[in-house]
């Protein structure tokens, strides 16, 4: 098997390594762990460049720690940031964790033994510490040049805001993070984003003082799409794995919307897709990108892995919904990503069950009048939840979604989605 580092750099997941030396050392298993943040109750998009990382590196036979910071967490990592984090309370946090195994146990083996996957939380072992005693047992292993020469810390000094004590501390807390690994399971390698490399190399040097033995850090490029703008919560396009926060369709659809110029990337970064695949994906991107297939590769591969094969049935039925597909079967929960950017608005029931589609479509102002539907009727081109309608019919209480909603659509394009209210 190739070394897991070569596997890394082909697919645009490598950024840097603390010592060279790493690349020797993986030719034996090794135990390695990377750090997720629980400040959310679920993982999102941006969380995959660190996810399949642990994957290949599991894959390729080392054992994967995966950690969730719920010491950390209460704190708030400034790497990264402009100004400090909003503190979270323990309840919230330990909301997060739960939410967070949940998401990783679709990626990792876990369980016992070589190569299986271990979950572990830092409040375990910080919250044993008192202030005093970590001042005294950790603190003191810490040197202020050093710290105040990290770039995330340099970065917040300069800036307006400047940088509490608390995040000041925070990469001592990481850095004994990796230290407690090492000692109770030989933990000697730390992945994370490029933006990590300061508190990676707090816990490398302090591991190098404290037990005489080397360490290694290997970060992460931070995935941008064309116009450099990354998968992130702060960019405002988070899309989460939990189904109730992004559904399975608008999943696939953000995947699918890849451009040209990101779509080869994103394969090589964030599917297991054999890159002679993705090679010839790539040619078919330059030969008819109007075909798109590689974003319909990249999309489905992806909402397979992270919703299931059932997730991408919802997702592919709702895409084919919104292109004039059966509604059969669709939840409202379904529909309403699907008709999101679609105009709305909301009747009285009263006025929907039982009353003709033309009298309601001209109330939802999907037409001008009840005679132009009529009309648009007539001429088979007014449809309700995606049948075609005559002029004569009437709104059923079977056709009424989750006793919520129905779509209707003039033409082939123009969807009105009216919401029924008591």
């Amino acid at each position: 098997m190739a070394n897991v580092i070569d596997t890394l750099k082909a697919r645009g997941l490598f950024d840097n390594w603390t010592s060279p030396d790493l690349y020797k050392a993986l030719e034996r298993p090794m135990t390695l762990y990377g750090g997720f943040d629980p400040s959310a109750d679920s993982l999102q998009a941006g969380n995959f460049v660190a996810i399949m990382t642990l994957c290949h590196y599991q894959r390729a036979g080392h054992d994967v720690i995966a950690l969730v910071g719920g010491a950390t967490g209460l704190i708030g990592d400034p790497s990264g940031k402009s100004a400090e984090r909003t503190m979270l309370s323990e309840e919230q946090v330990a909301r997060n964790i739960a939410g967070i195994q949940e998401n990783l146990s679709r990626f990792l083996d876990f369980g016992e033994g070589r190569g299986q996957a271990r979950l572990v939380n830092n409040y375990d072992w910080h919250r044993q510490f008192t202030f005093i005693s970590f001042l005294r047992d950790v603190g003191r292993h810490f040197r202020m040049g050093t710290m105040l020469g990290k770039e995330s810390v340099r970065q917040r000094l300069a800036s307006e805001n400047g940088m509490s004590f608390t995040e000041f501390c925070y990469q001592t807390l990481q850095g004994y993070d990796f230290l407690h690994l090492y000692d109770a399971y030989g933990c000697r390698l730390q992945i994370g984003g490029s933006d990590q490399w300061g508190n990676i190399t707090a816990g490398t040097d302090l591991i190098h003082r404290q037990r005489d033995a080397e360490a290694y850090g290997q970060t992460l490029p931070l995935i941008t799409d064309s116009q450099g703008r990354k998968f992130g919560k702060s960019e405002g396009n988070a899309m989460y794995l939990d189904r109730n926060k992004t559904s399975c369709y608008a999943f696939y659809q953000f995947f699918l919307r890849s451009e040209d110029a990101d779509v080869i990337r994103y394969l090589k970064a964030f599917t297991f897709m054999p890159l002679d695949e993705i090679a010839q994906l790539e040619e078919q991107v330059k030969a008819a990108p109007e075909k798109r297939e590689a974003q319909k590769a990249l999309a489905e591969d992806v909402v397979r892995r992270v919703h299931g094969e059932e997730g991408l049935r919802q997702a592919l039925q709702a895409t084919e919904a919104l292109f004039g597909g059966t509604l059969a079967g669709m939840t409202a929960a379904d529909l309403l990503p699907v008709f999101a950017d679609a105009p709305s608005c909301e009747l009285p029931a009263a006025e929907v069950v039982g009353a003709p589609v033309t009298k309601v479509a001209a109330a939802s102002g999907l037409c001008k009048s009840a005679g132009e539907a009529r009309r648009l009727a007539d001429g088979g081109g007014l449809y309700l939840n995606n049948e075609r309608v005559a002029p004569a019919d009437v709104v059923s209480e079977g056709q009424v979604v989750d006793g919520q909603l129905v779509v209707l659509r003039a033409g082939r394009k123009n969807y009105r989605l009216v919401r029924l209210v008591k």
